[in-house]
């Protein structure tokens, strides 16, 4: 495979990087370029405040969600020209957090099983940045089991009534829309009940409460559904059928984030290049040269595996289980190189703040937020499930409540 750019990817490099060097907001580059992983924010500003801006910019200049189509508020790019625009939008990429979960997950979602007239209204605004979408799967009670799900929707005439929770919905408190999957028969298996919706967070009956985080963070939330009414307009895909609507959801979350997340290693090699240890530059110790080698091999690895979902995606191909990979492997190398950075740091580790110890600070808040990142999008053991059975066709786990009505499967609140 040839990774050079052709004329044409070329072209619209030197044009993505005119275009971002005549519009970034450069006052923010010095405070992103320091943003530790895991713990993205400005000093003086509201980050989603300032993304926002920074997206409705984008979208004037026909640069957000590029590769969506024309009319729903995109470009219409290929995907090799979206990892482009990426590489180009460098840290100011990290504005677009806010809208990640939206343009990575609930769109192509709306996009695949929403109306003509819903796609043409909710879509742009989406693009542009005027509406953040959260997608509210996770519940207390289901674990990574999201056909577990317990949060229930009855029918009443053109509406339905939801109640029930969610738990780790992140940016649940400053989203406006969100993709809501239920229960809506609890007499079939537990895949075969799902429907799924999507609705105003302003709703009457939906309370938002942000989950405190160990890093200071307020990412994520519980969020609760009292006699929610949400129109049968606003269903996605076929009552009884949100299992499969979801499956859209579930493998561009996992995409979204395995090609995305960071796995700290480019920063670990520079602070292991600068730290001083009491035998002389960490970098030159056998052991910590080991390590990184076999960082720098999973990280390349992860590189080309994202570079293969992206030629598979230019096919016109869904993407698939073994997207998995990219986020099992980056989220456990993430928590190892963090752990390993803590050791070497020794208690000043612990330290944060001053301009010599920004380094030390952003290992410390990558170490505090990489435990999530192994658990959103999917555990760990999960992902190895799905690679297992879908991608290498190894026997699958037994299942015994697979063909069991949801409402007779035991459980501890039952007799």
């Amino acid at each position: 495979m040839n990774f050079d750019d052709t004329p044409q990817e070329a072209e619209f490099r030197a044009t993505a990087r005119k275009w971002i060097d005549a519009n970034a907001p450069k006052q923010y580059e010095a405070e992103l370029s320091k943003s530790s992983l895991g713990r993205i924010r400005l000093e003086k500003e509201d980050i989603v405040d300032v993304g926002k801006a920074w997206q409705k910019k984008k979208a004037e200049g026909g640069w957000a969600c590029l590769h969506w189509p024309k009319e729903y508020g995109g470009r219409g790019a290929s995907p090799i020209e979206k990892v482009i625009w990426q590489q180009e939008e460098g840290v100011y990429g990290k504005l677009t957090q806010p809208f990640q979960i939206g343009e990575g997950m609930c769109g192509p979602t709306v996009m695949a099983f929403g109306s003509e007239e819903h796609k043409r209204h909710y879509l742009p605004k989406l693009a542009s940045g005027e509406h953040i979408w959260c997608q509210l799967f996770s519940e207390p009670a289901g674990g990574s089991d999201v056909a577990g799900l317990r949060t229930r929707a009855e029918k009443q005439g053109d509406n339905w009534i939801v109640n029930g929770q969610k738990i780790w919905t992140s940016g649940a408190h400053y989203s406006d829309y969100g993709l809501l999957i239920t229960r809506t028969d609890p007499n079939v298996p537990k895949h075969k009940g799902l429907t799924m919706f999507f609705l105003d967070m302003k709703s009457k009956g939906v309370e938002v409460r942000p989950i405190k985080q160990a890093n200071g963070m307020q990412e994520f939330n519980e969020v609760y559904f009292t006699d929610v009414v949400i129109p049968d307009s606003q269903r996605l895909g076929a009552v009884g059928d949100g299992w499969n609507v979801s499956l859209t959801t579930l493998m561009n979350e996992r995409m979204s984030i395995g090609s995305r997340l960071a796995t700290g290693f480019p920063e670990m090699f520079e602070f292991c290049s600068n730290l001083m240890t009491d035998d002389g530059l960490a970098i030159d110790d056998p052991a910590t040269r080991s390590k990184l080698a076999n960082w720098a091999v999973k990280a390349s690895g992860l590189k080309y595996t994202s570079y293969r979902a992206i030629s598979s995606l230019s096919k016109g191909e869904r993407p698939g289980p073994e997207n998995s990979i990219g986020k099992l492997v980056s989220g456990s190398m993430l928590q190892d190189i963090a752990t390993y950075a803590m050791d070497l740091q020794g208690a000043a580790g612990a330290l944060t703040g001053a301009d010599e110890e920004m380094a030390r600070g952003q290992f410390q808040q990558m170490l505090l937020s990489s435990p999530s990142m192994r658990i959103a999008g999917g555990t760990d053991e999960i992902l190895r499930n799905i690679i297992a059975e879908r991608v290498l066709g190894l026997p699958g786990d037994i299942r015994v409540d697979k063909d069991v009505p949801f409402n007779k499967i035991p459980t501890k609140g039952r007799g």
